[in-house]
């Protein structure tokens, strides 16, 4: 089983920065892609950013060079960097991993969330 703990969500005033965490612990292998996704109440889930275990990373449009995903392999640990924060950031943040076990099945983890709120 694997656990991802995320940290890092807060309230913070238009314009501003913070930084989420993931933290992916228990029966891991290696992890193929890390994650973020949010959902505002009453919308999808939608896709923020992905990053590859070879760096390759890929965004959504509307974050598109404001937000930068990273991992720390060693740590099995991923980063989400949002900067230029807007008002239509505001919602969950989940972390998503796609772990590899032991004997190299795959299998999809999810966070518990985190909450952001952009707001004055």
């Amino acid at each position: 089983q694997v656990q991802l703990v995320e940290s890092g969500g807060g309230l913070v005033q238009p314009g501003g920065s913070l930084r989420l965490s993931c933290a992916a612990s228990g029966s891991i292998f290696s992890i193929d892609v890390m994650g973020w996704y949010r959902q505002d109440p009453g919308k999808q889930r939608e896709l923020v950013a992905t990053i590859n275990s070879d760096g390759r990373t890929n965004y959504a449009d509307s974050v598109k060079g404001r937000f930068t995903i990273s991992r720390d392999n060693a740590k099995n640990t991923g980063y989400l960097q949002m900067n230029s924060l807007k008002p239509e950031d505001t919602a969950v943040y989940y972390c998503n991993a796609v772990v590899r076990d032991s004997k190299g099945h795959l299998q999809i983890y999810w966070g518990q969330g985190t909450q952001v709120t952009v707001s004055s």
